[in-house]
């Protein structure tokens, strides 16, 4: 049986590029690498983390660059890795020494978990600290509404059976504004 090195690499917004990661997972040997442009907060929605998990069997080796680009929660973050070791498969992380064979390598990873987790939650509280400063100076007026042009372009797209990632790619907005725009209009 031939085991595999597959890469994963994921960065939160669509203007972010995942080319660093990728070139990190092509010199670690990765025979193919999935990519994807969504939050890591949760599991939800991020299709090609789900393929790539599906793909691996047993002595095959999944590769990231960094713990946070698999997950951003300490529960995301344990049962991946549950589900991977219940499975024989590997863990590389090509940035920070771990080795999920290992009792110290496991722990080493449940730390990150636990401090990639609590990144997540200082950059949240940060972020509606700034919000309410904004607001209270009479700065913030939230985001702008989606020219309604682009929520027919998003239906028709969809009717005709683009994906939703081709459809994101297209029209230029995130995945949350696609399953919203959808959700809203009874395709979801």
């Amino acid at each position: 049986m031939t085991s595999h090195r597959y890469g994963y690499a994921r960065v939160s917004t669509l203007e972010q590029d995942t080319s660093i990661q990728e070139e990190a997972l092509t010199q670690a040997g990765c025979h193919r690498i999935w990519t994807e442009k969504v939050s890591g907060t949760s599991r939800d929605q991020r299709e090609e983390l789900e393929a790539v998990l599906r793909q691996l069997r047993d002595g095959d080796t999944l590769v990231i660059t960094r713990i946070d680009r698999l997950a951003r929660s300490l529960k995301d973050l344990q049962d991946i890795v549950h589900d991977l070791k219940q499975r024989g498969v590997h863990l590389q992380v090509t940035e920070q020494p771990i080795d999920t064979s290992t009792a110290a390598g496991k722990a080493f990873l449940d730390m990150l978990g636990v401090f990639a987790e609590f990144e997540t939650n200082l950059r949240k509280e940060r972020q509606l600290e700034g919000i309410a400063k904004a607001k209270a100076a009479g700065k913030y007026k939230g985001k702008a509404p989606l020219a309604d042009e682009k929520k027919l372009e998003v239906i028709r797209l969809f009717k005709e059976g683009v994906k939703q990632k081709d459809i994101m790619d297209q029209v230029g907005i995130g995945r949350t504004s696609v399953h919203n725009i959808l959700k809203n209009a009874g395709l979801k």
